[in-house]
Order: structure tokens, then sequence, then C-alpha cells
């Protein structure tokens, strides 16, 4: 282990002079380079009419530093949450670019490579294993699951609240942490929790920790909890009547009950899980079915059952299995849909969970190789070396050449969020059942100047398709208004 991990306990949590003594330092190179030489070529990309409009194009909010609208950002819910460092964020990203999409774009990519290198440094330590975190960094980095987080301008969300997530994390999921690294993790965590809803859930994941790892009672782990659960609370209450009010998107599944929507989502983790194995016919929106899935509803809720008893066999003597399986779950938790939330499924719902699902993947590639290793080398009576392992390199092997396709998958979906005419053209091959497909590929015919096309497809929509009320009038309303447009 480099001195960065053996010396944790004693240093700041962010002294990179260790990291430029060590050689992590080229672990790390490698992840930059490799990071950025997929995501380059999203400097060349527009934004697309798929929540840019909202967030970047006629956001009030990011055009002025005048005092009134900064207490604005800090205290007001905006489009349906409250996210001060997002438009704070924004409102600095619009100063420096104005309306040009590039700069937008390379902040996004250098907030994923930011992202990257938390995720190795975290895995590393978790894992006591730097080619363990240098793997999961990688697949974290690469994987096309991750193309709507970076390639989508308004997908910064994500990506903010993921690094000050993995900021905090960093400086808490220690076995000893010092008074200034609790001072530190409870400053990101501010800044997480100001920036997305999603980190409630983080300090349920470091008590877990806690519990399972440094093998503190419940009772000293949930009190060192306090104050992130306090903030939890707090954001709670602010971000959950927003959601339940305004809405939009995908909202045919928001009158099921809780039960039924409990069914549907053991499902779809398993689609999750589906999807980071084999990303194949990704998609910005997605219509998974919501009735006559009882049979996969059994099956998929008998599968979790034994992964949850798996988990529970092995928490004292692989401690490591049942915290990545909860992080995985509480990571999902606030996007399944038990607060009503205006789709079922999205790719970057994905982007913190792929974290802990990938280090449990490489964890158990390499101690599966090890356990190979260990019974060559009792048949044979001597050593397994490196030159007589069956998998060249040892276990890392594994992860190096599954990295290949995903490159390549990668880059085959890339250009999907180019610009409004790939990515609702790729929607429309993928998911032609919803009605809000439709009224966005309509919105991309509109806006490049095809406007009889665009018209046809919105009264196409009224005819053979089922939109709600609220889509229905917000159709005829757009006809009416593309209408008179023209006849003007």
């Amino acid at each position: 282990m480099s001195e960065l991990l053996k010396t944790e306990s004693e240093s700041t949590p962010w002294n990179f002079n260790e990291i430029l003594r060590s050689h992590s330092t080229w672990l790390i190179a490698s992840l930059i380079v490799l990071t950025g030489a997929v995501y380059w070529p999203v400097h060349s990309f527009e934004f697309v009419n798929w929540d840019d409009p909202w967030y970047v194009l006629k956001n009030e909010y990011i055009r002025s530093w005048h005092p009134s609208n900064l207490w604005d950002i800090a205290t007001q819910v905006i489009n349906r949450n409250y996210s001060p460092m997002i438009i704070f964020t924004l409102l600095i990203e619009h100063t420096v670019f104005g309306i040009e999409p590039a700069g937008y774009h390379i902040v996004n990519v250098l907030l994923h490579l930011v992202n990257t290198v938390l995720v190795f440094t975290l895995v590393s330590r978790l894992a006591k294993s730097q080619s363990v975190g240098w793997a999961t960094a990688a697949f974290f980095a690469i994987h096309p699951v991750q193309l709507e987080s970076v390639a989508w301008v308004s997908s910064i969300k994500g990506l903010v609240v993921g690094a000050f997530i993995l900021a905090h994390l960093n400086c808490v999921m220690r076995e000893e942490r010092t008074p200034k690294q609790e001072l530190w993790g409870l400053v990101f965590f501010a800044l997480a929790i100001l920036s997305k809803a999603l980190t409630v859930v983080v300090p349920a994941i470091v008590l877990l920790y806690d519990m399972l790892v440094c093998r503190k009672t419940f009772s000293d782990a949930l009190t060192r909890q306090f104050i992130p659960g306090m903030l939890s609370v707090w954001i709670l209450l602010i971000t959950m009547g927003a959601q339940a009010s305004e809405l939009g998107g995908v909202r045919d599944h928001m009158v099921l009950g809780k039960l039924h929507i409990l069914a549907v989502d053991s499902v779809i983790l398993w689609n999750y899980v589906a999807m980071l194995l084999c990303p194949r016919q990704l998609s910005v929106l997605y219509d998974p079915a919501t009735t006559g899935i009882a049979t996969q509803v059994a099956v998929a809720s008998l599968c979790w059952v034994v992964v949850g008893l798996a988990c529970w066999r092995v928490r004292k003597s692989y401690p490591f299995v049942p915290l990545a399986v909860a992080s995985f779950f509480l990571l999902l938790l606030p996007v399944l849909n038990l607060t009503p939330i205006t789709t079922l499924m999205n790719d970057r719902y994905l982007y913190m969970p792929s974290i802990p699902f990938f280090a449990l993947v490489c964890v158990g590639v390499k101690w599966g190789c090890e356990r190979l290793d260990a019974s060559r080398a009792a048949r044979s009576e001597q050593p397994v070396t490196a030159s007589k392992r069956p998998i060249p390199g040892g276990w890392i092997g594994i992860p190096l050449a599954a990295t290949i396709p995903l490159l390549i998958a990668t880059y085959e979906h890339l250009p999907v969020w180019k610009n409004d005419q790939a990515l609702w053209e790729n929607t429309m091959a993928r998911t032609p059942s919803l009605p809000l497909v439709h009224i966005q590929y309509a919105w991309m015919l509109h806006n490049s100047g095809h406007h009889d096309a665009a018209i046809d497809r919105l009264r196409h929509t009224l005819a053979e398709m089922t939109p709600d009320e609220l889509d229905r009038q917000r159709i005829e309303e757009t006809i009416n208004d593309w209408s008179n447009a023209q006849d003007s």
C-alpha cells in the first residue's frame, strides 16, 4: 500500500503532496488520461431540449449577481429542487461561458475526472487494494451508463453532488478519523445536501460502515450521524412537497400504490444490474412495464431475498459485501418513487450506485482469482508464479479485458448526446411508446425549422396515443401556438 493509504490518519483530507510522493500518481494519471480521452468529443456538443433550456438558456436565476437574486438562489425551490449549490455553479458557468455550450460540457468532464480520482482513493482504502480501486474507478469512468451524467449539461447536478459525497466519504469512512477529518466531512456533507436531496441516504451508509467495518455499536454509530441526520430531515421537508406538487416528465406510475411501486422496483433494480453488466439499448427515457409482471416480480423478489440472506451470512467475515450491497440500494432509494418523482428509470440514477456495484464485482473477481491460485498451488504443492497464472497479469487482467467492450459501447453511444436530433431520434427508436418522446421529437423538428412536420407529429400523438390530461393540454396549446405563428 502506498504512503497515501498508510498514513491516512495523520494527513489532511486533501494532501496532494502525499499523492505525488507515491506510485498512486501513475494510477491516477492513467485514469485521468483514460477518462479525458473518452469524453473529449463532448466539447463540440450542443445544448439539448431536455432540461437544458430550463437550467441554462431560460434560467433567469443564473443571469445576475444582484444580492436579491443570490438570496433567491439560496432560499427558493427551482425546477422542483432545492439545490442552491447547483444554481450557483450554473451562475458561475453562465458568467464565464454565456450560452456557449462547450464550456459547460468541459466543466462536466472535469467534474467527472475529479469524481473518478475520488472513487480511486476511497475504494483503494476500503478494499485495501489499489488494484481494486483502480479497476473500480476505471469502470466508473468509462461505463456507457455514465454518458447521460457527463455528456448532458443539465446533469451537472449528479456530478456536483457526487463530488461532495465522495469527498465526504473520503473523510469519514476511516476506521480512525481525526477531528479535522470529521470537520471537513461535515463541510462536504453540507455542500452535498445543498446540491441534491440524494445526499440524505449518505448518513445511513456511513452508519453501516461504522457498524460493519469499525465494529461500533448501533448507538455509538448513530450518535456520530446526528448532525448529518438533522440536515437530511431538513432538506427532505423542503423538497418532498416540491416533487409532489410540480409535475412533469412521465407520470403514469404516480397513481400506483406504494406496494405496487415496490413490486415494480424489485424488477427495475435487476434491470439496473443488467444495465451495468451489459449496457445495451440505453436511452434517455424508458418505459418499464408496471402491470402484467407478476412472475417477474416474484422471481426478482426471491432473488433479492437470496442476496439479502447471503449478505447477512457473510457480514462478519466479509463486511465489504453487505456494505456494498446496502450502499447500492441506499443510493437508489431516493429515485425508487417511494416519494413520487416523474420517471421510473434513468441512466443517470446509476451514477453513484455504480460505484459500490463495480467495487463489489472487482473484489469478487480478485477473491475468485486468488482462491483459484491457492487451489492450483495446493494441487501442485508449489506456489503459482505470475508466469503460471491462468490470467495474464493476475486477476487485474479480467477487468482490463472488460474495459475494451465498455470503451467500444461508450464511443458508439456518445454521439447520441451531440444535439437534439441525435438524442430524440435515438430515443424514438428505443421507446416509441411514450407520448413525451413524441412531444420532444416534435420540438426538435420545430426548432430545426420543420414546422409542418412538428405539428403533424403532435397531431399523431393526440390521435394515436394516450397522453394524460396535462400532456394533452400541452400538446393542444402547442399546436395552436405553432399554427397561429405560421398563419401570421
